[in-house]
Order: structure tokens, then C-alpha cells, then sequence
């Protein structure tokens, strides 16, 4: 007889979807080549397999798609907000019945499991759409001053941790105040941004509303510098996000950069184990780990470290690495060679430091790019791994005795993007969210989001925020 943890395989079909061999720049409403003819693959993480051949833009493709967004824009914006709001509706109708054929394109290029596709990111994908189309006829109301108008040409540049959510916080509002959009997605994962593309046309938005130049870092670069893009929108690494700052200081364009984190997850002694161990899990190794706001150091309070420990390794032994598209994989493959490479190398620096590693037993495919659930213990705030992003499976356990020691340790990093707390105190949760400097407070839980609240960080996290009413003000001059 099978025990409690032993699945038989349950894939999902990868033939719900058609990828085509090949896919252009989606420029003014048509798929088009790239001026200087480039193109590049995308490889599926887990296998290795080139999934598709991609359009590279450059920066004469951005020239073209600014201009094109700049002429729909006088149209786009002219429009009522009741009737932006209905193409918006449109879109996120049509993300919602699509969704099967967007969780398994996403789970191929990115490698993270079909569960997350499917259970997480394609409900808030379509419900950031829903979402923003509702506040598109009542701007004058979202506490900006009377009339608030649109900025213009919005430029953005979004990473391959979850491409198409990351698409969906920034074109739903940037097209629901008035704007048109030019999109970079990730080299690694540009197919379900083509993929939206195509969900445009069958929405019926107007040609050049909404531009898609899948590309390299110049192709970010020329975006971002071009004169005329009124707004940027980044979310990236810390370091770009400096040098997309230096390239637009002394212009009058409007910026918002979401970047690097590194979480405190903190655990008091009157916290529900189980339920803490849970979060745990989902705040580090949900994605892989490859998500900014991760909870990614671990601060336990001295008094119940070890029994935590011993829950979470029992915890960390059942989850299941493997095929991303099998409905029972809990951990899906890194993004790309060059992330596990940068993965290993600050794991065997944290050996190296001193601190004592854990990694869960488990069987690892032959292709691909896989990396084990991991925590290091006996790790100090002098360590590597408990000061830089690793953006892996890997988790950082420090200790703590009092709270005003937690809250210490928690704010003693350079980033400031989320934090969870882990008591029974309403009073203590309260007490000591005020205290940390980070954008986002979980409390009982980690990774929930929703469009109605806003997300950013602090620090070296970046400014502005997304998200809820507050991400409408990033696309309005106000």
C-alpha cells in the first residue's frame, strides 16, 4: 500500500496549447520581425527543450513601438472611462477562459509548477484586469483631485518570476487611467507575454494601445531612455534598478521600481507551529523561491527553535521535486542555468562562512535546472546568505530572544519589501508591524495578495507603489 505521501503521477496535458515555432514583435497590433532580423529561444527550464524561436527587439523596434503607442494614445485616452473599462473587462473575461492553455504556457517557460500557474497566478491575473477596469470610470473619485489625466506612453520592464502577473500589475492600470503601454517582458519568458498579446486582438483594442517587445537588457535600456516614454515601470534586481534611476534623473519622466528583497519571516514562542511551519514553506519556497518579497530569513524565537526546526525538515522532506506540469510537484525547476549557477555559488559561500546546511533528500531530473529545498542554521547577520538575495529555494534561520531583538534583525538589512509575523497576540502583531520597515506585513500568513492592496517596498526595495488605489497615481499626473 502507498503511504500518505505517495503520488501516482497526474500531468497536465501540454497539448492544450499551441506554441508556434516562431514569434515576432507585437508592434501597432501585428506581430512584425525585428528591424535588424535577431531572434533568440526560449528553453523550458525543467527539460531543457527549446519551446520557441522569439523576435529580439532593439532599438529601433522600441523608436517604432513608442511611436505607435504615441498615436493610439490620443485616441485611448480620449475614450470615456466607462468604455476603457469594457476592453478591460473584455481582457480579463477572456484571461479567465484561456487561463488552462496561460497555466501551462507559464509552467513550460518558466518551469514553476502547473499548481502555482494554475491556483495562483492566473486568478489574480484575471482579477487584477477585473479589478482595474472597475476604477476606470471613477478616477475622479480615487482621492487624486478632480479630472486626473493620463501621463502618456508608459514604458515597462518586467522580470521571469511570474511574467504574465507581472504584466497584469502594470498594463491593467496604466490602460485603465488612459494610457498605452510598450511591455518588455524577460528574455527567459516571453511567450505568455505574446501570448497576451494575442488575448489583445481578440479583446478588439485599438492598434497600438498596448506594444510587446520581447528582447535583451539594451532593449530594456532604449525603452526606458527613450524621450518619449512619459512612464517607467520596473520590477527587477536591485542593481538595474540603480541604473534605470541614473538614466532618468534630470527627466521629467515618472518612475516605480519594485526590486530586491530579503524577507523576515518571524516566529514568537506562542505561535501556532504547524500553521507557522506551513507559511514557512509557502514564504520561501513557493515559485522555487524566485520571488522578491521571499521569506527568506528565517528568525525563530530561541525558545521554540529547536521544535521548529525539527517540524520544518520533517515538513521540507515531503515536498515534491520534479515534472513543473504534474498537478503533485510542490518545487519546479530554477528559471535558467545562469540563476542556479548564482544559487549554488551563495549556498557553498554560506557553507564556506561557517553556517550549517540542510538540504531535503530528493531525486533530481538529469536536464534541467533543479535545486533541493535548503536551510541553513547557525547563521549570524554577518553571513552572505542573511544579507543578499539569493532568489532560490534556500532559507537563512536565525534567532532571536526578545521582540525589540527581532524587530532589530528584521530591519537590519538593506531592502524593505515584506515581512511576516507569527504570534497569537493580536496586540504583539500590531505592535510590532509598526516597527518594521518593510512594505508589506503578513500576519499568519506569507505570499497573499490581492488587487485591492498595495505593494512596494522601501530602501533598496524600490518606491512607488502597485496595486489597489494607490497604483492607479503611477499612471496619473496628479
Amino acid at each position: 500500500m502507498a503511504s500518505a505521501f505517495e503520488y501516482a503521477p497526474a500531468p497536465e496535458s501540454r497539448s492544450v496549447v499551441d506554441i508556434a515555432p516562431s514569434y515576432g514583435l507585437f508592434i501597432d497590433g501585428e506581430f512584425v520581425d525585428a528591424a535588424e532580423g535577431k531572434v533568440f529561444k526560449t528553453v523550458s527550464p525543467s527539460t531543457e527543450e527549446v519551446l520557441s524561436e522569439v523576435a529580439r527587439a532593439g532599438a529601433e523596434d522600441v523608436d517604432r513601438a513608442v511611436k505607435a503607442a504615441r498615436k493610439a494614445f490620443e485616441k485611448w485616452s480620449a475614450l470615456p472611462g466607462s468604455e476603457r473599462a469594457k476592453y478591460l473587462f473584455r481582457i480579463a473575461r477572456i484571461i479567465q477562459e484561456r487561463s488552462r492553455e496561460l497555466a501551462v504556457l507559464e509552467t513550460l517557460d518558466n518551469g514553476k509548477p502547473i499548481k502555482e500557474t494554475r491556483d495562483a497566478d492566473l486568478p489574480l491575473v484575471a482579477a487584477h484586469f477585473f479589478y482595474y477596469a472597475g476604477w476606470a470610470d471613477k478616477l475622479d473619485h480615487a482621492g487624486y483631485g478632480a479630472n486626473p489625466r493620463p501621463l502618456g506612453v508608459a514604458g515597462q520592464v518586467i522580470p521571469w518570476n511570474f511574467p504574465l502577473l507581472m504584466l497584469a500589475w502594470k498594463i491593467a492600470p496604466a490602460l485603465a487611467t488612459g494610457n498605452t503601454v510598450v511591455l518588455k517582458p524577460a528574455e527567459t519568458t516571453p511567450l505568455t507575454a505574446l501570448f497576451f498579446a494575442d488575448v489583445c486582438r481578440q479583446a478588439g483594442l485599438p492598434k497600438g494601445v498596448v506594444n510587446i517587445l520581447p528582447g535583451y537588457g539594451d532593449a530594456g535600456a532604449a525603452l526606458v531612455e527613450h524621450p518619449d516614454v512619459n512612464k517607467v515601470a520596473f520590477t527587477g534586481s536591485t542593481a538595474v534598478g540603480k541604473a534605470i534611476a541614473r538614466s532618468v534623473a534630470g527627466t521629467d519622466k515618472k518612475v516605480t521600481l519594485e526590486l530586491g528583497g530579503k524577507g523576515a519571516n518571524i516566529v514568537f514562542d506562542d505561535a501556532p507551529i504547524d500553521q507557522a511551519v506551513e507559511g514557512i514553506v509557502n514564504g520561501i519556497f513557493f515559485n522555487q523561491g524566485q520571488v522578491c518579497c521571499a521569506g527568506s530569513r528565517l528568525l525563530v524565537q530561541e525558545s521554540v527553535q529547536d521544535e521548529l526546526l525539527d517540524a520544518l525538515k520533517r515538513r521540507l522532506s515531503t515536498l515534491r521535486l520534479g515534472d513543473p506540469l504534474d498537478k503533485n510537484t510542490d518545487i519546479g525547476a530554477i528559471n535558467s542555468s545562469e540563476q542556479l549557477t548564482r544559487i549554488t555559488d551563495l549556498v557553498e559561500r554560506g557553507e564556506a562562512e561557517g553556517a550549517e546546511r540542510w538540504t531535503a533528500a530528493c531525486e533530481i531530473p538529469s536536464a534541467g535546472y533543479w535545486f533541493a529545498p535548503t536551510l541553513f542554521t547557525g547563521v549570524t547577520q554577518a553571513h552572505t546568505i542573511a544579507r543578499d538575495e539569493i532568489f532560490g529555494p534556500v532559507l537563512s534561520v536565525l534567532s532571536f530572544r526578545t521582540p525589540d531583538e527581532a524587530v532589530a534583525k528584521a530591519n537590519n538589512s538593506q531592502y524593505g519589501l515584506s515581512a511576516g509575523i507569527w504570534t497569537e497576540k493580536g496586540s504583539r502583531i500590531l505592535a510590532v508591524a509598526n516597527k518594521l520597515r518593510a512594505g508589506v506585513v503578513w500576519a499568519n500568513t506569507f505570499n497573499k495578495f490581492d488587487p485591492t492592496s498595495p505593494f512596494g517596498g522601501y530602501k533598496e526595495s524600490g518606491f512607488g507603489r502597485e496595486g489597489g488605489r494607490h497604483g492607479l497615481e503611477a499612471y496619473l499626473d496628479v
